[in-house]
């Protein structure tokens, strides 16, 4: 039999049933992109709580509609917790989570977990491709090589592709449909197979040569934001003393039509790819010898805001005559970027957890997260608290680190006492506002 024909056919006729391993940002998105193109979509969780949500039509993702969930359950979505119908499916997406250890090493234990739930029920004839990030040569490690040892010919009777998730949270210009798609295969029949699963669902499909030319894709990408976005987080530090905005620099300089990219400092990095993929490249290339001195740096640099924006709120404190142990500090926004309910690895977790160690009372308010849910690193216990005119003026300082639209910045300007600024939201000849 030829696996090969059989499976493209399938999927060029759209009769092959498609399985989405992890129902999260990428996850979801995925399923409904696969439904809302005639595919029967099959979605796998080991969170009970997201396949009853799905299956009631509810979203629980904010920038995703019920009504997109709905639809797609009406047009056929099917939900499972049970890897046993692994075995019902012709291809099977993995978009799993791949954190790092409290060392900064790759954690992949969740790519693991789920192939041991999987191998059970894999048959002849499936595709398994794998969108999460990762080091090169993670694909050949812990898919082919398994695979193999299982009895699978890969390439003739299995294919395994590895195709890089490129979601944007809340991106209103960019969606699953629109991103280009960076797919590969473990060789020339599963590329093949890639170029046209993918086809069927996105605006383009860019096949490189390897699966580990893939995944140094993906780094890359995410490496290049990192290591600008350090540069600019030191500039904006030099910028401050100096007395310069550095907002207005970055502003003037992306005026130049060639040559220069603007990026805009933080309190930090967070999301699920960039504070955490340059890590994956460091530890890689230190099993192969090599130093990866400027993305390490960039990565300091990174790290280290927190601490500076932590310090920099301090200094304003004590100038206004208060002692910072005993102050009350609001954060405003938690989400890891604005207009999105996201935390993974957001910088203002960090920043909440470092100012309660050092006794200061802390509050927070977010709108798209109205408690704090338990993180890997992460148990803060605390409620968003409403943001009126009497809570805004008890507090001895607002600290800004997610810049959400939906925030009265007017009341704030006009009743906070001390806002410290960290996204250049409130530029302006503000007495109450100090940019960190």
């Amino acid at each position: 039999m030829n696996y090969k024909e059989t499976l493209l056919q399938k999927i060029s006729d759209k009769s092959a049933v498609v399985s989405i391993v992890g129902l999260g940002y990428v996850g979801l998105p995925l399923a409904l992109r696969f439904t809302e193109k005639g595919f029967n979509v099959l979605g796998f969780d080991i969170d009970q709580s997201k396949i009853d949500c799905i299956e009631s039509g509810t979203s629980y993702i904010n920038y995703i509609q019920n009504d997109a969930i709905a639809a797609a359950v009406n047009d056929g979505l099917k939900v499972t917790t049970d890897f046993q119908k692994i075995s019902d499916v012709d291809v099977i997406i993995i978009c799993v989570p791949t954190p790092l250890s409290d060392d900064k090493e790759p954690d992949l234990s969740y790519v693991k977990s789920t192939l041991q739930s999987m191998l059970p029920y894999l048959k002849n004839g499936q595709a398994v491709s794998l969108e999460s990030t990762t080091y090169p040569g993670t694909t050949e490690e812990e898919l082919v090589a398994p695979f193999e040892e299982k009895g699978f010919s890969v390439g003739e009777d299995i294919f395994v592709l590895y195709s890089p998730e490129r979601e944007d949270p809340g991106n209103k210009d960019y969606s699953t449909a629109t991103i280009p798609k960076i797919v590969s295969g473990h060789t020339k029949n599963c590329l093949e197979i890639a170029e046209c699963l993918y086809d069927a669902v996105v605006a383009k499909v860019v096949p490189v040569s390897s699966t580990k030319a893939a995944e140094m894709t993906k780094l890359l990408e995410n490496i290049h934001r990192a290591v600008n976005i350090g540069l600019v987080n030191e500039m904006k530090m030099v910028a401050d003393k100096m007395g310069i905005d550095i907002f207005e620099v970055i502003e003037a300089a992306a005026t130049k039509p060639f040559g220069f990219t603007p990026y805009y400092p933080g309190p930090g990095l967070g999301g699920h790819c960039i504070p955490i993929d340059p890590f994956y490249l460091t530890w890689k290339a230190r099993q192969s010898g090599i130093d990866t001195r400027f993305i390490e740096l960039a990565g300091e640099i990174n790290t280290s805001m927190p601490e500076w924006v932590i310090e920099k709120m301090k200094s304003a404190l004590q100038d206004r005559g208060l002692i910072p142990k005993n102050a009350n500090i609001l954060v405003l926004g938690v989400a890891y970027k604005k207009n999105v309910d996201d935390l993974r690895e957001a910088p203002a977790l960090d920043i909440i957890e470092k100012l309660l160690a050092q006794d200061m009372c802390v509050d927070y308010h977010d709108p798209f997260l109205p408690t704090l849910p338990k993180t890997r690193k992460y148990d803060l216990k605390l409620d968003s608290i409403d943001l009126t005119l009497e809570n805004v003026k008890k507090y001895d300082c607002i600290l800004l680190i997610t810049d959400h639209d939906n925030v009265d910045y007017e009341l704030l300007i006009e009743s906070g006492k001390l806002i410290i600024d960290t996204r250049g939201r409130l530029r302006g000849d503000y007495k109450n506002v100090i940019p960190a």
